[in-house]
C-alpha cells in the first residue's frame, strides 16, 4: 500500500516534469507574446487604420457608427465594429504568414540536410540480394 504522502510527491513531480518541459515553457511565452501582440494590433486597427477609413467614409462617431437600417423598421445592423475586427484578423494573418511561410521557410531552406550515413556492408549485400531478386522475375 503506497503511503498518502510518497503519492502526492510522486504526483508533484509529474507535475514539475511536464510543466518544467522547454516545450511547455515555450508554449506558454509564445501564447504571451502573441496575446501582447494582438492588443497591439487591435489597438493600431481601432486608433489609427479604422478611423483614416472612417475619414473616407464619414460618420458621426467614425466607423463604429456604421450600421444597416432595415426599412420599414427601426432596426439597424452595426456593421463598422465588424469590420475593424476582419482588419484585426488579416493584419495578423498577414504577419503570421510572412512570419511563419516566408521566415521559417526561408531558414529551412537555407539548413543544409546531413548527407546520409554510409551504407553498412551488410546493407550492401541487403540491396544486392533484393536487386538480383527483382532482375529474376
Amino acid at each position: 500500500m503506497l503511503d498518502p504522502t510518497k503519492k502526492a510527491l510522486s504526483l508533484f513531480e509529474e507535475f514539475k516534469n511536464f510543466a518544467l518541459k522547454g516545450n511547455v515553457i515555450d508554449l506558454a511565452i509564445a501564447v504571451v507574446i502573441g496575446g501582447a501582440f494582438g492588443a497591439i494590433v487591435k489597438s493600431l486597427v481601432d486608433k489609427v487604420i479604422m478611423p483614416l477609413i472612417s475619414l473616407v467614409m464619414p460618420a458621426e462617431h467614425g466607423y463604429t457608427e456604421w450600421a444597416w437600417t432595415v426599412p420599414g423598421t427601426t432596426k439597424s445592423i452595426p456593421y463598422g465594429q465588424f469590420l475593424g475586427d476582419v482588419v484585426n484578423f488579416l493584419i495578423i494573418a498577414l504577419v503570421l504568414f510572412i512570419l511563419i511561410v516566408k521566415f521559417l521557410g526561408w531558414i529551412l531552406r537555407t539548413k543544409k540536410e546531413a548527407p546520409p550515413p554510409a551504407l553498412t556492408k551488410d546493407q550492401e549485400l541487403l540491396i544486392e540480394i533484393r536487386d538480383l531478386l527483382k532482375n529474376q522475375k
